[in-house]
């Protein structure tokens, strides 16, 4: 089963309704969604598009976990007791068991379970990073208002339009001035992650990406339109421009010859071919500075499954689909860097409930990768422990560390922008080492 063809069934009603209403946003299409997608607001501050000299930027893939991913299967702590106290039929087995689906231990307190196992070599290498106990501290437990707050960066703000990726882009200089393309949304509709982000389009198969209708036409269709918009008023001629541009320098690509490096394969999920489309146009050098990409399937409200059901699933896909793009690209480009961080909008409930599932939580694990991550390591700030007497309104691993910690220092560090006030507006991170 692949990652979009997971059973809705599983997950709650409020999930369902999101995905249907992210569908339903989605159905704009053309250049009319193009040149939606990449308006900038005027009142927003700091567009630069100069040259940069920061040759040392890292691109960066973001990756959205959406569903509310279970942390204390994705990284097991089989060290602290409650563990399997709390979850009797849903836990992973400890790595000294003698059993197929014994976990793979990372130190001496956590574990991946079997289907994260080709992470591994990232982890072994020092450049795969797990962050546990961590999430955001707004209140609530719906998925679309956690997401949302995830994604603005800043809790509980409703006000806030622009993605802190978006808002990254928007203040720091483009790599390359004459690329059409800074960022891609591997999907329909502009997740709010990047909005804000000049010259940044949704487009969901980067391989397929043309003017719908008649192909014979194809061409002559999309020099009308660019002669057309030539003299459109700001932002729409910029916006259309940069879109047609884009649809001509995507047809330079070479997605169907293109060969991963290192062995690696890519599964054939909706997952594993958006991280194989951005590991070709990073390849391709043609300006892509950030790439957002979602996996769902998280929501497992009941037969959650994490050894052999859809958790498993799930977490295979994620696994394999990283484990490639690591070895692809992560591990063979030379020159700027790439840098991969995976996160969800909360986690799962310490004890599973009577379906065999788990229920919303707070605090889970992000994933980031990179040759200058500091990994091989799990980062935890006192870990708050799995008791009912240390448990988030007595029920949730506690959020210990705030999530904007960590992107902040990749964004200074390995993004080279310092202006942090501006992506992640109110806050004050903390330094924790994530990179190197």
């Amino acid at each position: 089963m692949s990652m979009d063809e997971h059973d809705d069934s599983l997950a709650c009603s409020e999930y369902r309704e999101l995905a249907r209403r992210e569908f339903v946003g989605a159905g704009a299409s053309g250049i009319i969604a193009m040149g939606v997608a990449a308006y900038f607001p005027a009142w927003l501050p700091r567009i630069t598009l100069a040259d940069t000299h920061a040759s040392a930027r890292d691109v960066i893939l973001s990756i959205f976990m959406r569903g509310g991913a279970d942390g204390l299967t994705l990284c097991v702590p089989f060290g602290d007791p409650d563990y399997y106290a709390s979850r009797a039929t849903i836990a992973i087995p400890r790595p000294d068991q003698n059993i197929a689906t014994k976990s793979i231990a990372l130190d001496n307190f956590f574990a991946f379970p079997q289907a994260m196992a080709s992470l591994m070599p990232a982890y072994r290498a020092k450049d795969l990073l797990v962050v546990h106990a961590t999430g955001q501290s707004n209140s609530s437990r719906s998925h679309f208002d956690a997401q949302r707050f995830l994604e603005v960066g800043r809790p509980d703000d409703v006000t806030l339009v622009t993605g802190w990726l978006g808002r990254h882009l928007a203040s720091t200089p483009a790599v390359r001035t004459s690329a059409p393309l800074r960022a891609i949304g591997l999907s329909s509709g502009l997740k709010k992650t990047l909005v804000g982000a000049p010259r940044t389009l949704p487009i969901p198969n980067p391989s397929t990406f043309a003017i719908g209708g008649n192909v014979a036409t194809e061409r002559a269709r999309l020099a009308f339109l660019q002669d057309e918009y030539r003299v459109a008023p700001a932002p729409i001629q910029s916006a259309a421009l940069d879109a047609s541009n884009t649809i001509a320098l995507l047809d330079t690509v070479g997605f169907t010859t293109y060969r991963p490096a290192n062995g690696a394969v890519y599964p054939a999920t909706f997952f594993g071919n958006a991280l194989k489309s951005v590991a070709t146009l990073i390849k391709a050098d043609i300006g892509i500075e950030a790439a957002q990409v979602d996996i769902s399937g998280w929501d497992l409200h009941a037969e959650e499954g994490p050894l052999a059901g859809e958790m498993f699933q799930v977490m295979t896909d994620f696994s394999n689909s990283l484990a490639a793009f690591y070895a692809d690209v992560i591990d063979t480009v030379k020159g700027p860097g790439v840098t991969a961080v995976a996160f969800s909008e909360f986690g799962r409930n310490v004890r599973e409930n009577g379906s065999r599932g788990t229920d919303h939580g707070r605090g889970t694990a992000l994933f980031a990768v990179g040759k200058r991550i500091a990994g091989g390591r799990v980062l935890v700030n006192n870990w708050p422990g799995l008791a009912t007497a240390n448990l988030d309104s007595g029920q949730d691993l506690k959020v210990t560390i705030d999530y904007r910690d960590i992107l902040a220092e990749i964004v200074q560090k390995r993004l080279q922008n310092d202006d942090l006030d501006f992506i992640f507006p109110g806050w004050t991170p903390t330094m924790r080492g994530v990179t190197r």
